[in-house]
């Protein structure tokens, strides 16, 4: 089972006017309770029903060094610079949401041409490190996309790295059953390839279509 809390929106008053904004709250898949604690503040159109939410204040790309399913150091601020990229966390024994938004994805980025499917990247960093090694995420991920790049290494870091995108994520703990869950934020932010900023955030609740409808301007770097 899972949890997610609904979006809250707030009015803010900035030199330039009246800003409409919404607060994302922690929405995890596992079991326990939300921190309730806001993960990023966005502008968004009154009754809009856009799956994707651009944000007001881009986020800086995280200076995060892992480990791939290679065993290899993937430096994902360098090796993923100018070029248009997708990050989620989550793990893969997640039995909903992280598998089913990794898919999704995977269907959208097929509708691309090839030239650019080459182009986009799609990041998996995992929130469950000490199970999900690079063997583990390696074969998991190929059976979403094998050019997916899947990410693991030191909990605390990846932990700093994604609250730095505004995403709250927690040490893999056992629920009332005895079942080891890993809570945590499941938005997917997008990287424009023309400022390597973090500009557009999607919730669990994206679709198939969405992302179709939303990756060839992505890839270009333009607003959804």
């Amino acid at each position: 089972m899972r949890k997610t809390t609904k979006l809250s929106k707030k009015t803010l008053l900035a030199a330039a006017g009246l800003v409409t904004a919404a607060t994302f709250a922690l929405s995890a898949c596992g079991s326990g309770n939300d921190s309730g604690k806001p993960v990023a503040e966005v502008s968004e159109e009154t009754g809009s029903q856009k799956a994707a939410t651009v944000l007001d204040k881009p986020f800086e790309k995280p200076d995060l060094v892992l480990t791939d399913t290679h065993g290899k150091k993937f430096d994902l601020r360098a090796q993923t610079a100018g070029k248009p990229t997708l990050i989620y966390f989550g793990y893969t024994n997640c039995p909903d949401v992280c598998p089913l938004t990794m898919s999704n994805i995977a269907v959208a980025k097929k509708a691309l041409p090839k030239a650019e499917q080459d182009k986009l990247q799609v990041v998996f960093v995992t929130t469950d490190p000490d199970r999900d090694t690079p063997a583990v995420l390696g074969k998991w991920l190929k059976a979403q996309d094998p050019d997916f790049i899947g990410l693991t290494g030191d909990f605390a870091t990846i932990q700093g790295s994604a609250r730095k995108l505004g995403i709250s994520i927690e040490p893999t703990q056992k629920d009332k059953k005895g079942k080891l869950v890993s809570m945590h934020g499941t938005q997917v932010i997008a990287f424009s390839p023309k400022t390597d900023g973090g500009y557009v955030l999607y919730g669990e609740d994206a679709t198939v279509d969405d992302y179709t409808k939303d990756l060839p301007k992505l890839v270009r770097g333009a607003k959804p």
